[in-house]
C-alpha cells in the first residue's frame, strides 16, 4: 500500500518554512507555536510517530498502553483517577520507514484533580493518531471530545474496553447505539479489545498508514501558524490599507468640493481612483501597475455600475446647481451664493463614501489575487494524492473546518 513519502515531506516543508520571514515581533508573539512546529519537524525528519491514548477516567486507558508494549509500565489502579499527568513510554516497534513510536497516556478528562486540561488536550492533540477509549455506551461529552479531535483533522480509532461487563446482545445493542451517536460523515474504527487483539490490529493500521499521518499531521501543524502568521499579517495590511484610503478621500473630497468643471472632477477622481488601487496592491504584496490596476477598477466599476452612475449623476446635478448659483450671484446680490458651501460639502461627503467603497472592493479583489502569491501549507495537503479514505476523509474535514472558522475578509479595510 503506497503511503506519502516522508523524506520528500520533510525537504518540502523545511524548504516551505525557511522561505518565510518573520518579522521579531512575529517570532516573539507565536513563539509556542513556532517552537511546536520545530519539534514537529524534527520528529518527521527523524521519522517518530506518537499515538496518544484518550478518554474518561476509569476506561483503562494505561492498562491498554501495557497491553500494547506487553509489559507493565503505565501505572493501574483500583481507583478511577490513577494517572494524573501526561506519562510517555517508546514502543519497540518495527516498522520499514518509522524508526520511533511513542505512546502517551492521559489522566481521563473527566477526572476532577487535573491541573491543567486544557494543556493535556493540545498534548494528546498534537499526536498523529489518538486511541479515544470507552468502557460502554458513549455520552454528550465524549462525542464533544471526539468531534474536537475530527475538527482538528486528527485520526481516531475506537477502543472498546471492558466487554467483559456486557453480554453479547447487550454489546451488540451499545456499539449499534454508539455509531449512531459518532458523526456519519466519517468513518470512526471501533476495536473491541477482547483477547488482547490490539496490540495486532493497531500494529497492522500503524503499517497501512503510519508514514501518511506523522505527514498529515505535520502539513497540519505548520498550516495553523501559517493561518496565525496571515490574520497577523491582515490585521496590520488592515490598518495600512484603511489609513490609506482615508488619505485618498480627503485629497479627492477636497478636489470635488473646490472644483467647478464636472469633466475635471471625473478625470480627477479616475486618477485619483488609480493611484489608490496602485497605493493598496502594495500594501497586499502584489504592486500592481498601468494595465493591472486599470483591469481592477474596470472590474469594479462593471460590478457596481449602480455606484458609478449614482456619483456621477448627483455630483453632475450639484455642479449644475453650482454653476447657476455663480451665473445668478450679481442679480441677487450674492444671496445665491448661500447654498453653494452646503452643497459643495454635499458633494464632498458623497466623494469620500464612494472613494470608501472604491478602496474596499479594491482591497478585497487585490486580496483574492495576492492568494495565489501566498505559500500555503494546505494546498500542498489538497494536493496529496492519498487513495487510502481512512486518511484522506479526515484531511477533508480538516480542511473544512478551517475554511469556514478563518473567513480573512474580516480583516480586509
Amino acid at each position: 500500500m503506497k503511503q506519502i513519502n516522508i523524506d520528500k515531506s520533510y525537504l518540502l516543508l523545511k524548504k516551505w518554512w525557511e522561505s518565510i520571514d518573520l518579522t521579531n515581533y512575529e517570532k516573539c508573539n507565536l513563539n509556542n507555536e513556532i517552537i511546536s512546529l520545530n519539534q514537529q519537524l524534527f520528529r518527521l525528519n527523524e521519522k517518530q510517530l506518537r499515538i496518544g491514548i484518550y478518554g474518561k477516567a476509569g476506561v483503562g486507558k494505561s492498562s491498554i498502553l501495557n497491553l500494547i508494549l506487553e509489559k507493565n509500565v503505565f501505572k493501574t489502579g483500583i481507583i478511577n483517577g490513577t494517572t494524573k499527568n501526561i506519562e510517555r513510554e517508546e514502543w519497540n516497534f518495527k516498522h520499514q520507514s518509522l524508526r520511533t513510536i511513542e505512546l502517551i497516556d492521559a489522566p481521563g478528562f473527566d477526572f476532577c484533580d487535573i491541573k491543567d486540561p486544557e494543556n493535556i488536550f493540545s498534548q494528546i492533540n498534537s499526536s498523529e493518531l489518538i486511541l479515544f477509549t470507552i468502557a460502554g455506551d458513549i455520552n454528550r461529552n465524549e462525542v464533544s471530545q471526539i468531534n474536537s479531535f475530527i475538527k482538528n483533522g486528527k485520526k481516531i480509532i475506537l477502543v472498546f474496553n471492558k466487554i467483559d461487563m456486557w453480554k453479547g446482545h447487550d454489546l451488540k445493542e451499545i456499539l449499534k447505539n454508539i455509531r449512531l451517536k459518532l458523526p456519519q460523515y466519517i468513518k470512526i474504527p471501533i476495536i473491541i479489545n477482547s483477547k488482547n487483539n490490539i496490540r495486532n490490529q493497531l500494529s497492522e493500521f500503524i503499517n497501512n498508514y503510519g508514514e501518511s499521518l506523522l505527514t498529515l499531521n505535520s502539513l497540519q501543524l505548520a498550516d495553523k501558524l501559517f493561518l496565525k502568521i496571515k490574520e497577523q499579517r491582515l490585521k496590520k495590511r488592515q490598518r495600512e490599507a484603511q489609513s490609506i484610503i482615508g488619505k485618498f478621500a480627503t485629497i479627492k473630497a477636497s478636489g470635488v468640493a473646490l472644483n467647478p468643471l464636472i469633466l475635471l472632477d471625473i478625470a480627477g477622481g479616475f486618477a485619483l481612483d488609480t493611484a489608490l488601487v496602485s497605493e493598496l496592491s502594495k500594501v497586499y504584496g502584489l504592486n500592481l501597475k498601468g494595465e493591472s490596476v486599470r483591469k481592477i477598477i474596470k472590474k469594479i466599476s462593471i460590478n457596481n455600475i449602480f455606484l458609478g452612475a449614482t456619483q456621477v449623476g448627483i455630483n453632475t446635478s450639484f455642479n449644475l446647481l453650482r454653476k447657476i448659483f455663480l451665473a445668478t450671484a450679481p442679480f441677487t446680490n450674492g444671496l445665491s451664493l448661500l447654498p453653494y458651501g452646503p452643497i459643495a460639502i454635499v458633494q464632498a461627503a458623497i466623494s469620500v463614501r464612494s472613494t470608501k467603497i472604491v478602496g474596499k472592493l479594491a482591497a478585497k479583489e487585490i486580496f483574492r489575487k495576492s492568494k495565489g502569491y501566498l505559500l500555503d501549507p494546505s494546498h500542498i495537503i489538497k494536493k496529496i494524492a492519498i487513495k487510502e479514505p481512512e486518511i484522506f476523509d479526515y484531511t477533508k474535514v480538516y480542511l473544512s473546518s478551517k475554511k469556514l472558522d478563518n473567513n480573512f475578509s474580516i480583516f480586509l479595510p
